[in-house]
Protein backbone atom coordinates (compact mmCIF):
# COMPACT_ATOMS: atom_id res chain seq x y z
CA UNK A 1 0.00 0.00 0.00
CA UNK A 2 1.37 3.41 -0.93
CA UNK A 3 1.10 6.66 1.00
CA UNK A 4 -2.39 8.12 0.77
CA UNK A 5 -3.88 4.76 -0.19
CA UNK A 6 -6.67 3.50 2.08
CA UNK A 7 -6.75 -0.12 3.22
CA UNK A 8 -9.50 -2.40 1.94
CA UNK A 9 -11.55 -4.14 4.62
CA UNK A 10 -13.95 -6.96 3.75
CA UNK A 11 -17.10 -7.06 5.89
CA UNK A 12 -18.87 -10.34 6.58
CA UNK A 13 -18.61 -12.85 3.73
CA UNK A 14 -17.94 -10.21 1.08
CA UNK A 15 -14.48 -11.53 0.17
CA UNK A 16 -15.64 -15.15 0.10
CA UNK A 17 -18.59 -14.09 -2.08
CA UNK A 18 -16.23 -12.22 -4.42
CA UNK A 19 -14.02 -15.29 -4.79
CA UNK A 20 -17.07 -17.30 -5.93
CA UNK A 21 -17.63 -14.95 -8.91
CA UNK A 22 -16.13 -15.52 -12.38
CA UNK A 23 -12.45 -14.62 -12.65
CA UNK A 24 -12.95 -11.78 -15.15
CA UNK A 25 -15.57 -10.20 -12.84
CA UNK A 26 -13.24 -10.54 -9.82
CA UNK A 27 -10.45 -8.89 -11.77
CA UNK A 28 -12.72 -6.03 -12.85
CA UNK A 29 -13.99 -5.45 -9.30
CA UNK A 30 -10.41 -5.50 -8.01
CA UNK A 31 -9.41 -2.87 -10.54
CA UNK A 32 -12.35 -0.63 -9.59
CA UNK A 33 -11.66 -1.09 -5.86
CA UNK A 34 -8.04 -0.11 -6.47
CA UNK A 35 -9.34 3.21 -7.85
CA UNK A 36 -11.33 3.70 -4.62
CA UNK A 37 -8.31 2.93 -2.43
CA UNK A 38 -6.39 5.65 -4.25
CA UNK A 39 -9.21 8.20 -3.78
CA UNK A 40 -10.69 7.89 -7.27
CA UNK A 41 -13.84 6.46 -8.75
CA UNK A 42 -13.99 4.04 -11.69
CA UNK A 43 -16.42 4.81 -14.51
CA UNK A 44 -18.45 1.66 -13.67
CA UNK A 45 -19.24 2.96 -10.16
CA UNK A 46 -22.41 4.75 -9.14
CA UNK A 47 -24.10 5.68 -5.87
CA UNK A 48 -26.37 3.00 -4.50
CA UNK A 49 -29.87 4.40 -4.02
CA UNK A 50 -31.35 4.31 -0.55
CA UNK A 51 -28.29 5.41 1.41
CA UNK A 52 -28.56 9.19 1.20
CA UNK A 53 -25.74 10.42 -0.98
CA UNK A 54 -22.64 8.97 -2.55
CA UNK A 55 -21.06 7.25 0.45
CA UNK A 56 -22.31 3.75 -0.49
CA UNK A 57 -21.29 2.82 -4.01
CA UNK A 58 -21.83 -0.06 -6.39
CA UNK A 59 -19.65 -1.47 -9.13
CA UNK A 60 -21.65 -3.14 -11.88
CA UNK A 61 -20.20 -5.65 -14.34
CA UNK A 62 -21.94 -7.75 -16.96
CA UNK A 63 -20.58 -10.93 -18.44
CA UNK A 64 -22.03 -13.96 -20.20
CA UNK A 65 -23.19 -15.38 -16.84
CA UNK A 66 -25.21 -12.32 -15.87
CA UNK A 67 -24.86 -9.06 -13.98
CA UNK A 68 -22.63 -8.80 -10.92
CA UNK A 69 -22.31 -6.13 -8.26
CA UNK A 70 -19.82 -5.19 -5.59
CA UNK A 71 -21.01 -2.75 -2.93
CA UNK A 72 -18.57 -0.70 -0.88
CA UNK A 73 -18.49 2.44 1.22
CA UNK A 74 -16.18 5.42 1.34
CA UNK A 75 -18.09 6.89 4.29
CA UNK A 76 -15.28 6.31 6.77
CA UNK A 77 -11.84 7.91 6.77
CA UNK A 78 -10.10 4.77 8.04
CA UNK A 79 -10.65 2.42 5.08
CA UNK A 80 -12.67 1.34 2.08
CA UNK A 81 -15.15 -1.23 3.40
CA UNK A 82 -16.45 -3.83 0.93
CA UNK A 83 -19.96 -4.67 2.07
CA UNK A 84 -21.31 -7.19 -0.44
CA UNK A 85 -20.49 -8.97 -3.71
CA UNK A 86 -23.18 -10.88 -5.59
CA UNK A 87 -24.78 -11.87 -8.86
CA UNK A 88 -27.90 -9.83 -9.49
CA UNK A 89 -30.83 -12.13 -10.16
CA UNK A 90 -33.66 -9.59 -9.96
CA UNK A 91 -35.62 -9.08 -13.15
CA UNK A 92 -36.14 -5.40 -12.33
CA UNK A 93 -33.41 -3.45 -14.05
CA UNK A 94 -31.38 -1.35 -11.65
CA UNK A 95 -33.05 -2.57 -8.47
CA UNK A 96 -31.14 -4.40 -5.77
CA UNK A 97 -33.34 -7.07 -4.12
CA UNK A 98 -34.60 -6.27 -0.61
CA UNK A 99 -32.66 -9.15 0.99
CA UNK A 100 -29.43 -7.78 -0.45
CA UNK A 101 -30.30 -4.22 0.65
CA UNK A 102 -30.96 -5.47 4.20
CA UNK A 103 -27.62 -7.29 4.20
CA UNK A 104 -25.85 -4.15 2.94
CA UNK A 105 -27.45 -2.07 5.71
CA UNK A 106 -26.38 -4.59 8.35
CA UNK A 107 -22.83 -4.70 7.02
CA UNK A 108 -22.69 -0.90 6.84
CA UNK A 109 -23.47 -0.85 10.57
CA UNK A 110 -20.70 -3.41 11.13
CA UNK A 111 -18.32 -1.25 9.06
CA UNK A 112 -19.17 1.73 11.22
CA UNK A 113 -18.25 -0.25 14.34
CA UNK A 114 -14.99 -1.41 12.71
CA UNK A 115 -14.15 2.17 11.72
CA UNK A 116 -14.74 3.31 15.32
CA UNK A 117 -12.45 0.54 16.57
CA UNK A 118 -9.75 1.59 14.09
CA UNK A 119 -10.15 5.22 15.12
CA UNK A 120 -9.95 4.29 18.80
CA UNK A 121 -6.91 2.11 18.17
CA UNK A 122 -5.13 4.97 16.37
CA UNK A 123 -5.91 7.31 19.24
CA UNK A 124 -4.46 4.80 21.71
CA UNK A 125 -1.32 4.11 19.64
Amino acid sequence: MTAGEKPLIWVGRSKKDLLALPQNVRRFFGHALDFAQRGGQHDAVKALKGFGGAAVLEIIEDDSGGTYRAIYTVRFEEAIFVLHCFQKKSKHRGEVPREDMDLIRDRLKAAEMLAKELRHGKAQG
